[in-house]
């Protein structure tokens, strides 16, 4: 482009438009994001457990400096940036009400799946409509869905029948941080139909025992009887330092339990609950 026998003043000019060049470059490069909805947490880091410093503007255009866990950094001023939760963002319909909740990153764990079927209705039966892991996952797929219409960012450690090991489904709750992880399973007796009910493990004291007792409270309206909480040594939840339950909801080989948990009303009732439990328990946070 230029050589030994350049002007200097050329030299610099050349460098100039480079340089300018370049600036306009990254400032057109720059993503930016129209954020809909007004009321949205801007926070000073990246999760529930930074202090929020200010609110969105509905229908502003804010830059996006960076990502990390699925939350935008955004610039405010010149001297000031803040974090918004991108599925808020990015919502086709935006929340009349933005809540905690909202602002939560839930991990939903369907218990068992592929080969691993879990507790079966019928010992042996190789029907997949007996089987626990084909229950689980209608469970967390219900309750998804009811979490999601309330704003929140559901991650699911299996979202079909597939085989996942123990230690993953922990471990992807620790990788993104997550604000809270429910594991879905039914139980079984040694003998059928000895047994019935529902219950909600924990293994850490603390926001794990909380969140066992903000969901166990709600499960008192079950059709099937609530047997509180209880402390469980199950690997999802002791490998877990992000809040985590295990939540048994019935005996798959109890003739009565298995005819609610087959039924789309007890997943619904359950999903709504879950929802009740959840919002309790961030709003005490």
């Amino acid at each position: 482009m230029f050589n030994r026998k350049t002007p200097r003043s050329v030299w610099i000019a050349g460098i100039i438009v480079i340089l300018t060049l370049g600036i306009v470059w990254g400032v057109t490069r720059q993503r930016t994001v129209v954020i809909k909805t007004g009321g949205i947490n801007i926070r000073q880091g990246p999760g529930l457990d930074y202090n929020t410093i200010a609110q969105t503007q509905a229908k502003k255009r804010y830059h996006v400096l960076a990502e990390r866990n699925d939350w935008y950094k955004i610039r405010l001023t010149d001297k000031q940036y803040g974090w918004v939760a991108s599925w808020l963002v990015n919502r086709k319909k935006p929340l009349r009400n933005v809540t905690r909740l909202s602002e939560a990153t839930i991990v939903i764990d369907a218990g068992h799946g592929g080969s691993d079927s879990g507790a079966e209705y019928h010992t042996d039966s190789k029907n997949p409509k007996y089987m626990e892991k084909t229950y689980t996952l209608q469970m967390a797929n219900r309750v998804a869905d009811e979490l999601r219409l309330h704003g929140a960012h559901v991650i699911m450690t299996r979202d079909n029948d597939r085989y996942v090991g123990l230690r993953p489904r922990p471990a992807l709750a620790e990788s993104i941080h997550a604000d809270a992880f429910i594991s879905f399973h039914y139980d079984s007796s040694p003998s059928r139909n000895e047994a019935s009910g529902v219950t909600t493990y924990y293994y850490h004291n603390g926001p794990s025992k909380k969140l066992a007792r903000c969901l166990s409270h709600q499960y008192s309206n079950l059709p099937l009887t609530n047997k509180g909480i209880d402390f469980g040594d199950f690997l999802v939840i002791r490998d877990n330092t992000r809040p985590a339950v295990l939540c048994e909801m019935g005996y798959i080989n109890t003739t009565k339990d298995f005819r609610q948990i087959r039924r789309l009303s007890y997943q619904l009732k359950v999903a709504r609950d879950v929802t009740k439990g959840l919002k309790n328990y961030f709003a005490q946070q």
